[in-house]
């Protein structure tokens, strides 16, 4: 799993996984580079592989649409932190053309009927998913905080000669408003560019050295099995 080796070009799948997910995994991992070949084995005793048997041109003809939805927790405050940004910044990008280009981030105003609806429609919408008017307001709130610091961060620039986008340019004059997550310290607008995307990676170094202190026996244990040990 995860592991891409181009010289790969055939996979035995002895049994039907249980999720659909996987079964994509691990059947991925070949044909990279060449051709590939999965050859699939049902075991006729088990029902779930005989289902497949039976339903197999289905299947595999709408393999994604099988794959389990993932368990989440929509609307919790960490949920908020990572992806409330994103949602709203992709309302009013996508809604018309007022705040669509990089260096319209510039002209973000509450008043506007677009912003409004955003706010609006955003946490009306988590009150009904949730069914908790607690929650609605929640949402309403975090999201009149981003606006708050989106003006506050373009009126900043502004006095300073510069401008705000949504990206930051080389130009010397455009700077970023959304931030991608890293190794820095999380903001309000660092935004998740894919569901991958969780926690930074780590490097990991591996030292040995108290794990062979660990194992090794005490001098005077190694001279007593050893008869010749002067």
């Amino acid at each position: 799993m995860g592991v891409d080796v181009p010289r790969l070009r055939l996979v035995v799948v002895v049994g039907q996984p249980k999720y659909t997910s996987e079964y994509i995994q691990a059947t991925s991992r070949i044909g990279r580079r060449y051709p590939g070949l999965v050859i699939t084995v049902y075991n006729w005793a088990r029902p779930r592989d005989l289902s497949h048997y039976e339903r197999f041109e289905h299947y595999h003809a709408t393999l994604y649409q099988q794959v389990e939805a993932l368990s989440v927790t929509p609307f919790s405050a960490r949920a908020l932190d990572r992806g409330l940004t994103a949602l709203l910044v992709s309302f009013l990008r996508l809604y018309g053309f007022d705040f669509n280009g990089n260096e319209s981030a510039a002209l973000l105003n509450r008043d506007n009927p677009i912003v409004q609806m955003a706010v609006s429609e955003i946490s009306r919408r988590a009150g009904l998913v949730t069914g908790d008017a607690q929650i609605e307001q929640d949402v309403r709130k975090e999201l009149n905080s981003r606006i708050d610091h989106w003006l506050s961060r373009a009126s900043k620039l502004a006095s300073g000669g510069a401008r705000l986008g949504y990206r930051g340019k080389d130009d010397g004059r455009t700077l970023g408003l959304l931030e991608n997550p890293g190794q820095q310290q999380r903001n309000l607008f660092t935004c998740l560019t894919s569901l991958r995307d969780v926690e930074p990676s780590v490097n990991l170094i591996l030292n040995e050295y108290e794990i062979g202190s660990q194992t090794e026996a005490p001098e005077e244990t190694q001279e007593s099995e050893n008869p010749n040990a002067q």
